[in-house]
C-alpha cells in the first residue's frame, strides 16, 4: 500500500504548481546545456578556442552532472528533498552570472563543471519529490512532463540564441549565458515554500510533520497508523543503503536504469551540444541558420514526447520503451549515408529520431523513481543519472574528433549502434510498473502484495514511530 490520501487524491492546484516548479529544473537543464552550443560559435573566435577547448567546454557540464547525481542523490535521501530543492537552483544562478565574465577557456570549463554538479543534483531531487506527492494513476505522465520540460528548455535556448545572434551577431554570446541566470532566478522563486515529501518524513520517523505537510498540501488528514503502514510498505531496513543499489535485484535495476538512460542520451546530447556543427556537416548552412534548424528539431523532440506521455500510463512502460528504441535505430542508420544524402532525407531522419525518442525520454526519471524504495529512491535516480553521463560526456567530447577523423556517416552509425544496445537492455530488463503503487513497483520480485504492503515490519515501525513522534 501507500499513503492512500496522497495516492488517491484528485489532481489539484498543489499538484499542478508542484509539477511546474519541479519541471523548472529540467527546463533550466535543457536550456543551460543547449545554449552553450549556440554560444560556442561566438566565444570560439573571441577567446581563440581550439577544438580541444570546445570539447572540454561541451563535456564539462556532463562530467559535473555525473558527480552531482552520484553524490547529491544520496545527500537528498539523508537530508530531505525540500532543502536541496532550492539550494541547487541558487548555485545555477551564481554560476550563470560568473560565466558572463569568463575570459579564458579554463574558466568556462570550471564554471560549466560546477553548473553540471547543480544540474545533476536537481535530477534526483525534483523527480523523487514529485513522484512521492502525485497520485498513482497520474505518476507516469507527470514525471514524463519533467523531461518534456527539458526539451522545451533546449528549444528555447536555440530560439533565443538565434534571435540574439540575428540582432547582435555572435558577439552576444555573453548575453546568451546571462539569460540563464535570469531564468534560474525566476524558477528559484517558484520553488520557495514547497512542502517536504511525506514519505521521506515518515521514513525518518517524523510522522507529525508528514501529517501537517499532507493537510497543508491537499487538505486531507491522515492518521499516524496509516503513515506507519505506508512507511512499512515503502521501504525495508535491509534495502536502504547506498551499497544495496549494487546487490541482488537492485543491481540489475540500477544497471537497467543507467544503461538505457545512457544509450538514449549519448547520441542526443551530442546532437544538442553540436547541433549546428552536425547540420553543417550534412551540407546545411552553418552559422545562425543551423541554429534555427536545431531549434526546429528541438521542437520535434517535444512533439515526440507528447504521445509517449499518454501511452506510458495507458499502454505500459515496457512496450513504449522497447518499441521506441527499435524505431530510433532506423533514422540514425540511414544517416550513416553521410553528406551524400539529400537535405530533405537528413531533416526527415533527424525529425524521425526526435519523434521516436519520446518513449525512453519520458521514462528516464519514471523508472528510477518506481523501481527503488523511499530510502534509496533519490540515490538510485542520482546513480542512474551518473551512469548515463559517462556515455554522454564521452560522446560529447569525442563527437568533434569523430567528425574530423571519421566523417559524419560513420559517426551517425556509431550513434545507431549505441541505440541498439539500449534496445537490447530494454528487451532483457525493462519491467512493467504501470498501475502499481510505489511500494508495489519497488518491491523485490517474488514478494507478495501483502509483503509489499508492510509485512512483519509494521509493528516495529509503529513502535519506533511512536517513540520518535
Amino acid at each position: 500500500m501507500s499513503i492512500r490520501a496522497v495516492d488517491e487524491a484528485p489532481l489539484n492546484k498543489f499538484h499542478r504548481k508542484l509539477t511546474w516548479a519541479c519541471a523548472g529544473g529540467p527546463f533550466l537543464d535543457g536550456y543551460l546545456l543547449s545554449i552553450i552550443g549556440v554560444a560556442l560559435v561566438g566565444m570560439s573566435g573571441e577567446l581563440h578556442l581550439t577544438t580541444g577547448d570546445e570539447s572540454l567546454i561541451g563535456a564539462a557540464a556532463l562530467v559535473g552532472i555525473f558527480v552531482g547525481g552520484l553524490f547529491f542523490g544520496a545527500v537528498t535521501d539523508k537530508l530531505g528533498r525540500e532543502a536541496m530543492y532550492t539550494i541547487d537552483l541558487a548555485v545555477l544562478v551564481g554560476v550563470s552570472v560568473l560565466s558572463v565574465f569568463a575570459t579564458e577557456a579554463w574558466q568556462l570549463v570550471v564554471l560549466r563543471f560546477v553548473l553540471g554538479i547543480a544540474i545533476g543534483a536537481d535530477y534526483p531531487i525534483a523527480t523523487s519529490l514529485l513522484a512521492e506527492w502525485v497520485p498513482n494513476r497520474h505518476r507516469g505522465r507527470l514525471l514524463g512532463i519533467l523531461i518534456l520540460a527539458w526539451y522545451v528548455g533546449a528549444a528555447a535556448a536555440y530560439t533565443i540564441g538565434y534571435v540574439m545572434a540575428e540582432i547582435g551577431g555572435h558577439g552576444t554570446w555573453r548575453w546568451m549565458l546571462a539569460s540563464g541566470a535570469v531564468l534560474s532566478a525566476l524558477i528559484l522563486m517558484m520553488r520557495i515554500g514547497t512542502p517536504e515529501s511525506p514519505l521521506w518524513l515518515v521514513s525518518k520517523g517524523r510522522t507529525a510533520d508528514a501529517q501537517k505537510a499532507i493537510e497543508r498540501a491537499i487538505g486531507r488528514t491522515v492518521s499516524i497508523e496509516d503513515l506507519l503502514a505506508a512507511s512499512a510498505a515503502e521501504q525495508a531496513v535491509e534495502q536502504s543503503r547506498f551499497r544495496d543499489l549494487f546487490q541482488g535485484v537492485y543491481l540489475r535495476r540500477t544497471l537497467f536504469c543507467g544503461l538505457f538512460y545512457m544509450c538514449q542520451i549519448t547520441p542526443m546530447f551530442a546532437l544538442y551540444t553540436f547541433g549546428p556543427t552536425i547540420l553543417g556537416s550534412f551540407g546545411l548552412s552553418e552559422g545562425n541558420g543551423s541554429n534555427l534548424g536545431s531549434a526546429l528539431i528541438s521542437v520535434v523532440f517535444v512533439l515526440g514526447c507528447i504521445p509517449a506521455l499518454r501511452m506510458v500510463d495507458r499502454v505500459g512502460r515496457r512496450p513504449v520503451m522497447v518499441w521506441s528504441f527499435a524505431l530510433m535505430v532506423i533514422p540514425l542508420a540511414v544517416l550513416g549515408g553521410g553528406n551524400a544524402l539529400p537535405v530533405a532525407v537528413v531533416i526527415l531522419c533527424f525529425c524521425a529520431y526526435a519523434l521516436f525518442s519520446g518513449g525512453p525520454t519520458v521514462l528516464e526519471w519514471t523508472y528510477p523513481n518506481e523501481l527503488f524504495p523511499t530510502g534509496i529512491r533519490a540515490t538510485a535516480g542520482g546513480v542512474a543519472t551518473s551512469i548515463s553521463r559517462i556515455g554522454a560526456a564521452a560522446g560529447t567530447y569525442l563527437l568533434p574528433v569523430s567528425l574530423d577523423r571519421l566523417g559524419i556517416g560513420p559517426t551517425m552509425l556509431i550513434g545507431a549502434g549505441i541505440t541498439l544496445v539500449g534496445l537490447l537492455v530494454s528487451v532483457a530488463w525493462a519491467e512493467e510498473t504501470r498501475g502499481l503503487t510505489l511500494a508495489e513497483a519497488s518491491a523485490m520480485p517474488g514478494r507478495s502484495r501483502s509483503a509489499a504492503a508492510g509485512g512483519d515490519r509494521r509493528d516495529d515501525l509503529r513502535e519506533s514511530g511512536a517513540e520518535r513522534s
